[in-house]
């Protein structure tokens, strides 16, 4: 007698997390990070099915904290919400990290976060914890799920919850109308599983195509069922309340009418991260200098000061400034924290969302979520104003550029040496050049001049960017760092998810795959490059782990290497404690050896000790993870 063929076990997980990522396509997720778990199965496997039918863009890292990262880098680049999946326990607490970075930054991030039934926390079960409320305060929208039962009804709950995740990360309210507090930031989301904590799924991608429910574990099941909101009769607003009075304009009058800002007092504006080229309008409208750190988006323009900091300290420049119009969030300088907190000066802090306003010493009296200024034939004294910070920032940037030596060479004018003296000066010149040693000036500059409008730069927490706010020219193109919280915390993970976001075809595009199974850029041109100190690349050096299968982007890792945490020289106790004991807990020596890390994680390696090696590196051709290791003085 024939046995009976085996039952298809059936898994409500399964059935749930299916449904649920069918929504969220539908809202128009893209990407999805994975951290594997066992608890977090169900949404692995519905992620890695809904890559392979061209609906989503799946990433897979070992590390929580990577992946969270990754995840931002995905977001910050596309401006789309990024999921990032994670089981339960300790994962989750990995992605505080990144949580805090886009609630400070405002960046769409969604955490999936799995977890055991409600009655198993409180009780000791393995790897259990209280997963509700571990990001209390950071997050834009909290939700604590129940067990999926496969009751009726779920699948409504599932189209819900997805589409109030992306909602809030948006900073969006429930009729699409933007809200500027809190505006964009993170999204937690905790969904309890019960065992079977999965079943075989198969996706019929037509269905994505309207509002049918996806077919998936149960062939005809899967997709009709999802757990229901254990929240759902709490208030509809959740953790999206934050303390403190909003705004008393509408979202709506944030965004369509700018209050106008008159000309008069003596003005500077200035541009923090997330100011954007809105900055440099405005102060170009109104005839103003304008003061904009590298990643603030607004870096470029007739009015750009660059040497700000020295400006803002003399005499007959900074003690002159009556009304300081400050856009983002600055953070690369003392000067303008100084500036605003100064008596007699008017502030003026513009942001188009965010909980928190910059505001030194609470000393800024007047915000806005935006403004603008008429353009105009600038005056003879607007001219005089704006010019004198100009030009003197010119002078001050081209006083730090090393000497250089003759210009013009002995050949004359029908292609022949007719001075051999000044050929011979200029070749050796020439040659000096060439060989001279790489400096951090010179590192900087060479990485901008390197960088253009289709690529994408980011800049580490390092004493890199510091020196690039105060040299590079003005010049238009994209640059990231993540300057909400200014951690060195995942910012290799960041650059990768920037360089795949800026480089990869979309979902159902063809892509190629080398011999490994590593799916390979086939579209959109440019490079990334980013630029950062020795210990931030250790900092987050699991991120060069990229796994077969995974998306190889074209990112330079260019790694300025002082052995240690250079930046701390700068503090004031460098000069008073003991020698040794500042080394040691400040910073902190290192010597890896680079080389052999990168051919550990399988990147290409490359160094550069001379300016002439530099260049070469920095124009050849990129066609995969590059570590490029250049060697600095401390």
């Amino acid at each position: 007698m024939a046995e009976p063929a085996p039952q298809r076990r059936k898994s409500p997980a399964s059935d749930a997390t299916m449904a649920l990522f069918a929504s969220f396509v539908r809202a128009g997720v893209i990407d999805v990070v994975v951290a594997p778990g066992s608890r977090s199965q169900a949404l692995a496997l519905a992620a890695a099915e809904f890559e392979r039918v061209g609906a989503m863009r799946l990433h897979v890292r070992i590390d929580e904290r990577g992946a969270a990262f990754l995840a931002l880098g995905l977001a910050v680049e596309s401006g789309r919400p990024t999921l990032v999946v994670t089981t339960s326990g300790t994962a989750v607490a990995n992605l505080h990290p990144a949580v805090l970075e886009a609630h400070h930054s405002g960046v769409p991030l969604i955490v999936l976060s799995a977890d055991r039934p409600a009655e198993l926390r409180g009780i000791r079960s393995n790897q259990t914890t209280m997963q509700p409320g571990i990001f209390a305060g950071a997050v834009r929208l909290e939700r604590d799920v129940v067990a999926p039962e496969g009751l009726p009804g779920e699948t409504d709950a599932a189209a819900r919850l997805a589409r109030e995740a992306v909602t809030a990360a948006l900073g969006r309210d429930d009729s699409g109308a933007f809200v500027p507090h809190p505006g964009p930031g993170p999204v937690h989301v905790n969904l309890q599983l019960r065992e079977p904590l999965s079943a075989a799924i198969t996706l019929d991608e037509r269905t994505l195509l309207g509002d049918e429910p996806v077919v998936g574990a149960d062939a005809a099941a899967v997709g009709r069922t999802l757990w229901v909101d254990a929240d759902a009769d709490a208030d509809a607003d959740g953790s999206r309340d934050a303390d403190g009075d909003d705004d008393s304009r509408d979202a709506d009058g944030d965004r369509g009418h700018a209050v106008l800002i008159e000309p008069g007092p003596a003005t500077v504006v200035v541009a923090g991260a997330g100011a954007g080229p809105a900055a440099e309008e405005f102060a170009r409208h109104g005839g103003w200098p304008l003061l904009a750190e590298v990643t603030s988006g607004a870096h470029f323009g007739p009015n750009l000061v660059v040497a700000y900091r020295e400006l803002l300290a003399e005499p007959g420049f900074g003690d002159l400034v009556e009304r300081v119009v400050v856009f983002g969030h600055p953070t690369l300088s003392r000067e303008v924290p100084a500036l605003v907190q100064r008596e007699g000066v008017e502030t003026i802090a513009v942001a188009p969302s965010g909980i928190e306003w910059f505001n030194p010493g609470r000393r800024v009296r007047r915000f806005e979520r935006a403004v603008r200024a008429e353009e105009h034939p600038p005056s003879a004294e607007e001219r005089a104003w704006v010019g004198r910070w100009v030009h003197a920032s010119r002078t001050l940037v081209e006083a730090g550029l090393p000497q250089a030596g003759p210009s013009q060479s002995g050949i004359g004018e029908h292609g022949h040496v007719a001075d051999f003296a000044a050929q011979r000066d200029y070749m050796r010149a020439q040659l000096a050049s060439v060989r001279a040693p790489i400096t951090r000036r010179a590192l900087v500059d060479a990485v901008w001049a390197a960088t253009w409008p289709h690529d994408r730069l980011v800049f580490g927490a390092s004493r890199l960017i510091r020196d690039a706010d105060r040299a590079v020219p003005g010049r238009r193109i994209t640059v990231h760092a993540n300057r909400g919280l200014a951690g060195i915390d995942g910012t290799v993970a960041t650059a990768l998810g920037i360089a795949i976001a800026s480089q990869v075809s979309p979902p159902g595009a063809d892509t190629d795959a080398d011999a490994d199974g590593a799916a390979s850029v086939t579209t959109h041109a440019g490079v990334t490059r980013a630029l950062i100190g020795d210990l931030t690349l250790l900092h987050d050096v699991g991120s060069l782990l990229l796994g077969a299968g995974e998306r190889m982007p074209r990112l330079q890792l260019i790694v300025g290497n002082d052995g240690g945490g250079s930046i701390f020289d700068a503090l004031e106790v460098a000069g008073s404690a003991p020698p040794e004991a500042f080394d040691r807990v400040q910073f902190t020596p290192q010597h890896v050896d680079f080389a052999a890390l990168a051919a550990a994680y399988g990147w290409k390696y490359a160094r550069a000790t001379t300016r002439g090696e530099l260049d070469e590196a920095l124009t050849g051709g990129i066609d995969g993870p590059q570590l490029l290791e250049v060697p600095l003085p401390r």
